[in-house]
């Protein structure tokens, strides 16, 4: 009987372990999901004129630029409707402003 008691607590004992790592690898994810912002000083996102507000976005040097365009609005945004923020291919691993904008925009169909 003692065997069967033994058992038990080893078993037990491995269950929580396993619990206690399963939960450990969630945070981590969760963390890792958390994706940085996309920095205007990047030099990729200096190269396609990003600007995290788009309001603010130079009409004289971004010809392309159409008032009332953001990456919301934006066939490459990948973020879920009324998001404020989402992932863009063109920076991969990192989101873009909702309200931002970009030389690559693209209007959504």
């Amino acid at each position: 009987m003692s065997s069967r008691f033994m058992s038990s607590n080893s078993s037990r004992r491995v269950f929580m372990m396993q619990v206690a790592t399963a939960a450990s690898a969630l945070v981590v994810a969760s963390e890792a999901s958390a994706q940085a912002m996309v920095d205007e000083k990047d030099p990729q996102a200096a190269g396609l004129a990003y600007k995290a507000d788009g309001t603010k976005v130079d009409k004289a040097k971004n010809p392309k630029f159409v008032a009332g365009s953001n990456c919301a609005n934006c066939a490459l945004f990948q973020g879920k409707a009324g998001a404020a923020a989402g992932a863009c291919p063109l920076f991969a691993g990192k989101q873009v402003s909702a309200k931002a904008w970009c030389s690559a925009w693209a209007k959504k169909a």
